[in-house]
C-alpha cells in the first residue's frame, strides 16, 4: 500500500519521532471507548425519546448519538472510509493543523507538539462544520450523518473547516514544534 503524510496536533499526550501508532477494527481510538460506553444509552433514547429532554443530555451522550449514527451510515454506504472510531484526526497541510492547535488551546486543551505523520491507510476529509450535536430523533441524526460524509454544504452556511481522518498504520516522523 502506498503512503502519504499528514500533520496532528498533538493533544492527549506528546510522542516521539519514529512511534508507530495503528489504527483498525481491533485497534481503536479513545473516542470508541467513550461513545460505546453510552451505547445502551442511545438504544434507550431510540426507543423512548418522550422520557429525555435534548437540553438535560450531557456531552458525551450527544456525542454518543452523532458517532454511531456516522458509524451507521459509514458501514451501509461508505465502507471504504475510515471509521471515526479508529481513526487518528489529522490535517493534510501545517497550516490546517496550526489552525486546530490554536483552537484547541483557546478551548483550554492542551496541545503538545505539532508532529508529521507518515500514513499507509484509508483517509477521509470532511468538513467539520457537519459534525453535529445528536438529537432524540434516530432519522435526523442519521441525515445529517449522511450530509457530513457526502461533503454537503455546512448548515452554518460558514466556509469549511477541514478535518482528516486517516486509519492504518501510522509512523511519527517529525517533531515540528513543542508548545510548553
Amino acid at each position: 500500500m502506498e503512503y502519504f503524510f499528514v500533520y496532528h496536533a498533538v493533544t492527549e499526550r506528546p510522542m516521539q519521532k519514529g512511534q508507530k501508532i495503528r489504527f483498525d477494527e481491533q485497534h481503536r481510538s479513545g473516542v470508541y471507548e467513550r461513545v460505546m460506553a453510552k451505547e445502551n444509552t442511545v438504544k434507550d433514547i431510540y426507543l423512548h425519546p418522550q422520557s429525555y429532554i435534548l437540553d438535560a443530555l450531557d456531552h458525551p451522550t450527544k456525542v454518543a448519538l452523532r458517532e454511531l449514527a456516522l458509524e451507521k451510515v459509514r458501514l451501509e454506504k461508505y465502507p471504504f472510509f475510515p471509521s471515526r472510531l479508529a481513526s487518528l484526526y489529522v490535517s493534510t497541510n501545517m497550516q490546517d493543523a496550526q489552525n486546530w492547535a490554536n483552537y484547541f488551546l483557546s478551548l483550554g486543551r492542551t496541545v503538545y507538539q505539532l508532529v508529521r505523520l507518515k500514513v499507509s491507510g484509508q483517509r477521509f476529509t470532511g468538513d467539520a462544520h457537519n459534525c453535529f450535536d445528536g438529537t432524540l430523533d434516530e432519522k435526523e441524526n442519521l441525515q445529517f450523518a449522511e450530509d457530513y460524509w457526502e461533503n454537503r454544504k455546512n448548515r452554518k452556511n460558514e466556509p469549511p473547516l477541514w478535518e482528516t481522518i486517516v486509519n492504518g498504520d501510522i509512523e511519527v516522523v517529525e517533531i515540528l514544534k513543542t508548545y510548553t
